[in-house]
């Protein structure tokens, strides 16, 4: 039958640590800033879009966000 092969632990072969490499701020900042103005329009279509100062003319956008409105504790009615 012959010597059976025999394998340990210690065999595994480790890739070396690599370090992460940095992301330069001109390379982030135009995605924070659009994040950002993401972030603001929301805002305001949650809180703000209905009467007076509705930038969209009709109740669409009211009944649409009306739920997602109460969820975040925006005055409504």
């Amino acid at each position: 039958m012959g010597n059976p092969v025999r394998q340990d632990m210690n065999g595994f072969i480790h890739a070396p640590a690599t370090r992460p490499v940095p992301i330069p701020l001109r390379e982030i900042l135009p995605w924070a800033a659009f994040a950002g103005v993401l972030a603001l329009l929301l805002i305001y279509f949650l809180g703000a879009e209905q009467g007076a100062t509705a930038l969209i003319s009709g109740h669409y956008v009211h009944d649409y966000v009306h739920d997602g409105r109460h969820l975040l504790a925006f005055p409504c009615h």
